[in-house]
């Protein structure tokens, strides 16, 4: 598949943790390996011509920029906004490339899971289109062409994106649709295999 796909990829300052992960000795460490897994994920993956980050962290830009990625500023009008403004900006630096809004809490993501849902993307040509997370409310990527992106992330944002006409993307694969929000869903991707950032930072200490 020829690269054709803008990743936008929005993420909080690891600063901020994951409030729900509790019994984690260092949730700002580990929200940042999850989006360094992901991000680093999306570079190796077939079809993807350039990952976008969204932040308003400067250090952690930093660290995703050596990677191979690019970033913008979050502008602070949510997860969406910032989703619709960072469409903006990848079609005014790479006008030829389709957007692709995918979660940073992806920590089990692999490259090839990836490239079969961005295939299907690919076949639905300008239909909106999505991937629901494993439960089935959630949504963990998003895709239309610029001119209709409107994601609905959020609460049932599955539902929301079905609402608006989105086209589910069926049998995406589990390490795509696995994001993690607390420990049970911690645990089910440590099934699936973790990243090298995210195996670190759940590394025990020395003693």
């Amino acid at each position: 598949m020829s690269a054709q796909f803008a990743i936008l990829v929005p993420v909080k300052s690891p600063s901020a943790g994951k409030s729900r992960l509790a019994g984690v000795a260092d949730r700002a460490a580990l929200a940042a390996a999850f989006a360094t897994d992901m991000v680093r994920a999306c570079l190796d993956t077939d079809g993807v011509a350039r990952v976008l980050v969204t932040t308003d962290d400067a250090e952690f830009a930093d660290t995703l920029r050596a990677l191979g990625a690019e970033t913008t500023a979050d502008p602070g009008e949510g997860l969406n906004g910032a989703l619709r403004a960072a469409a903006v900006e990848a079609a005014a630096r790479w006008p030829l490339l389709r957007p692709v809004a995918v979660l940073a809490d992806l920590p089990s993501l692999r490259p090839e899971d990836l490239a079969v849902a961005l295939m299907a993307v690919a076949r639905y040509g300008d239909r909106a289109s999505f991937v629901a997370d494993a439960d089935g409310t959630g949504t963990v990527l998003y895709s239309a062409p610029t001119e209709a992106f409107e994601p609905r992330f959020g609460p049932e944002s599955a539902r929301a994106h079905r609402a608006s006409g989105c086209v589910e993307i069926p049998g995406a694969a589990p390490s795509l649709r696995r994001d993690v929000d607390d420990l049970a869903s911690l645990q089910a991707a440590a099934v699936l295999g973790f990243g090298p950032a995210t195996m670190a930072a759940l590394a025990p200490e020395p003693h």
